[in-house]
């Protein structure tokens, strides 16, 4: 065995201790409204949310993070069935009744929404910070439906089997919507088509459910994936900046979001695994490395880039790009093997373990002078999705890769 190989092994039983310890923690923690996960502290001092503040706490339940979060489970508790058995069945026990609870309600309104009030209606909180009824959404879908319609799709394959092809459907009518301008990106404020048709052509729609494509296969589902390779025509059509390998948030602005454009490559590789063509392959390498290389300052990835001049739009470095670099970085050099992608894989390993690491969870956002209370979605740490999936990713790469040979010339 080589040094390469017992440096892959390192990393890989680093993340699973990690992921261990993250879903521990959470399934520690006593659910809200008896089923749905429980997140809810401050990401600097890790003290409980309470009452008193307002919408980061418990009275309020937001269905973006349990479907992130009934994925998460459902997808862990599978892997870890080898690994360790007793925390397979902590998360199905945490992973069934969060499964009907949100099957519940999306088949109660038809959708998912962003945020839920103590009596599981949809609100949502305006830019004046005064609490809304949502309005009711009908035939526009929204980032919520994504995530619970991924989250439910997970869940159903591992504990009701039967209810597969209701989530499918589910799936395809959000996929429907944003190929035909109905999904509405700013969920907080009245859902309507009027809002879905005005918003900006951004690629975050089709980057976020194309991570579904990944999940459809190892669920047995590909047959319903199809959309996927649409979903990655588009993006690199629209949005590549051919002369500087960066992904525009909207056609034709200045704006990048280094991190999405690598979530993006990330779930692109996931889908394609060894189907891909080499040149296609090549080319999200180099949104991979353009994105790495322009964004990749102080702690970590700044949240945007400036396409002109390469340089960093915002002074916050949020965690959860960290760990989808590192899945990216795996899945493009399990194809490549190329020594430039190992080396990001690296370098995000080395910052997210440095500077976010807390033992259990990560900060959630940093600044180069430390450390930020920084809520830009939801206050919920959501640490099984973003770092949890995207490291899982990074393992099971790690574990194809133990099983052949590797070029004595690369290193981690």
């Amino acid at each position: 065995m080589n040094r390469s190989d017992f440096l892959m092994i390192d990393a890989r039983a680093r993340y699973v201790q990690a992921n261990a310890a993250t879903l521990r923690w959470m399934l520690a923690r006593p659910r809200l409204a008896g089923a749905f996960l429980n997140t809810k502290v401050n990401s600097l001092s890790l003290a409980d949310y309470g009452d008193a503040d307002g919408i980061r706490g418990p009275a309020y339940i937001y269905g973006w993070i349990q479907g992130r979060g009934l994925e998460a489970v459902a997808t862990h508790a599978e892997f870890f069935e080898a690994e360790e058995p007793s925390l397979s069945a902590e998360l199905d026990e945490a992973g069934i009744p969060l499964y009907h609870a949100l099957r519940d309600l999306q088949r109660r309104d038809g959708h998912g929404y962003f945020c839920y009030d103590g009596n599981l209606n949809p609100v949502y909180v305006s830019s004046d910070g005064m609490l809304h009824q949502q309005a009711a959404a009908d035939g526009v879908f929204t980032y919520s439906d994504a995530f619970l319609a991924k989250g439910l799709l997970a869940g159903a394959a591992r504990y009701a089997p039967a209810d597969v092809p209701e989530h499918l459907t589910y799936l395809a009518m959000v996929v429907d919507a944003i190929e035909k301008q109905r999904f509405q990106m700013d969920e907080r404020r009245h859902l309507s088509l009027h809002t879905a048709l005005d918003e900006p052509e951004d690629f975050g729609p089709r980057m976020i459910l194309l991570g579904a494509a990944g999940l459809l296969r190892r669920i047995g589902r590909s047959e319903h994936s199809a959309f996927a390779d649409r979903f990655i025509t588009h993006v690199l059509e629209r949005h590549l900046d051919s002369e500087n390998g960066l992904l525009r948030n909207v056609p034709g602005t200045d704006t990048c979001n280094v991190g999405h454009a690598i979530e993006f490559v990330g779930f692109a590789l996931d889908h394609l695994q060894g189907s891909a063509e080499p040149a296609l392959v090549q080319q999200l390498q180099s949104v991979l490395s353009s994105s790495f290389t322009r964004g990749f300052a102080g702690p970590g990835l700044c949240l945007s880039v400036s396409a002109a001049t390469g340089n960093c739009l915002s002074p916050y470095y949020p965690w959860w790009s960290l760990p989808e670099t590192i899945r990216s970085a795996a899945l493009c050099f399990a194809i490549t093997g190329d020594g430039d992608v190992l080396n990001i894989w690296k370098q995000a390993d080395r910052a997210f373990f440095k500077h976010y690491w807390r033992g259990s969870v990560a900060y959630q956002t940093l600044t180069m002078d430390g450390p930020v209370d920084f809520v830009p979605a939801t206050p919920d740490l959501d640490p099984g999705y973003h770092t949890g999936l995207s490291l899982l990713s990074a393992i099971q790469v790690a574990d194809r890769i133990s099983r052949r040979p590797i070029s004595p010339r690369i290193s981690m």
